[in-house]
């Protein structure tokens, strides 16, 4: 059984900065890709950035050179840094793992994420 939990969400003003960490935990052997996603309110969950084992990492368009993934191997922890916020970056954030070696993803409850104007 893996657990993952995250934390570091809040509320802030558009501008402003929020750290995310994310805790795998549990019966781990490795894990492969690590990545953090986020659903707004009536729209579909969408990936925002990914890290893989050899630290290469993708971001989705809306927040290039805002926002910057990173990983703790030896912690099993992602970390998403968040820069420079809008209130289009309001939404619930999830943090995902995938386990090896059979490639099996896991999911947190979420850290809400606020930016007012």
């Amino acid at each position: 059984q893996v657990q993952v939990l995250e934390s570091g969400g809040g509320s802030v003003q558009a501008g402003g900065s929020l750290r995310l960490s994310c805790l795998a935990s549990g019966s781990i052997w490795g894990i492969n890709r690590m990545a953090w996603y986020r659903q707004a309110p009536g729209k579909e969950r969408e990936l925002v950035a990914q890290i893989d084992t050899g630290n290469d990492a993708d971001y989705a368009e809306s927040v290039k050179g805002r926002f910057t993934i990173s990983r703790d191997n030896a912690k099993n922890t992602v970390y998403l840094e968040m820069n420079s916020l809008k209130p289009d970056d309001t939404a619930v954030y999830y943090c995902n793992v995938q386990t090896s070696p059979f490639y099996k993803d896991y999911w947190g409850q979420g850290t809400q994420v606020t930016v007012s104007s």
